[in-house]
């Protein structure tokens, strides 16, 4: 397995946080956001300023654009989004120290190492990540670490963005491919991403004229290598900013994170599988 996944595993479980701790859902309400879609869209947009709904559909790429478009541009005028953007790391941070009293410690040994990282990224063609990179880093040290964390889990994410565009595979068509490899039952990726069922046949049914999915849902030869390919080539573009860390930053790295990823992991809050498609570190 190649580092990038290693450490993306252990950046996506800090990040993961932000979408489910109920910490974090009662920030975004006292912020004045209405419901958990609209905190979603309205704390992971906010780093891009108060964007119209196509910029999100586009950039956060494999939602309904129905559920984009309940939540935005409405959340802008309940909150701003820089009043949102303190409220998130805020929130966040207290998520994890609530999760693991070895927030604290950890954020110490990583912030430092996790900065070279953002650093070394390359802003262009990644929207999320230039975003969250260009943030002024708050003060407290967890919320760094997450603010940290989370720019470079964006700096991936764009990536494979890039990645499946690039292969032709649409935002749906990506669920669709993941749960036939994985085995993740449809509903959990058509609830949380806002497709019917009509819309996921159809998308099965594009790729079965590809070539990609067999008639009984499972994927054919070609459509395993294309994930295959997919997943090489994200990690190989999420790869460069750790360069900047060497080999023994790198694997310092993963270890100091280690604690404060399995303590998320081990703590029930992030359900398996789920809609991030992050498995257990």
């Amino acid at each position: 397995m190649s580092y990038a996944r290693d450490v993306w595993r252990r950046l996506e479980a800090v990040h993961a946080v932000t979408y489910f701790s109920p910490l974090v859902r009662e920030a975004a309400t006292e912020a004045g956001l209405k419901g958990f879609w609209m905190g979603y869209f309205g704390f992971r947009a906010a780093p891009m300023g108060p964007v119209a709904p196509a910029v999100v559909e586009a950039v956060f790429y494999n939602f309904a654009p129905r559920r984009v478009r309940r939540a935005l541009p409405d959340a802008w005028g309940f909150a701003a989004p820089d009043r949102l953007l303190p409220a998130r790391s805020a929130s966040a941070a207290a998520a994890l120290r609530a999760l693991t009293p070895a927030a604290d410690a950890v954020a110490e040994r990583t912030v430092d190492a996790l900065a070279a990282a953002v650093a070394a990224g390359a802003p262009e063609g990644r929207p999320l990540f230039a975003a969250n990179r260009d943030l002024p880093l708050p003060e407290d040290p967890v919320e760094r670490l997450w603010q940290l964390c989370t720019s470079l889990r964006e700096h991936r994410g764009d990536g494979h963005v890039a990645t499946l565009t690039t292969a032709g595979v649409g935002g749906l068509e990506a669920h669709v491919l993941v749960a036939a490899e994985r085995g993740t039952p449809p509903p959990l990726l058509q609830d949380s991403r806002g497709w019917t069922p009509d819309e996921w046949e159809a998308a099965a049914s594009v790729l079965r004229g590809r070539g990609l999915l067999a008639d009984g849902g499972e994927l054919t030869a070609d459509g395993l290598a294309l994930r295959i390919r997919i997943e090489a080539e994200t990690d190989a573009l999420a790869a460069p900013p750790f360069a900047a860390l060497g080999a023994d930053g790198r694997a310092r790295l993963l270890a100091d994170l280690a604690p404060l990823a399995d303590a998320v992991a081990d703590s029930g809050l992030v359900p398996y599988p789920n809609p991030i498609g992050v498995p257990k570190p």
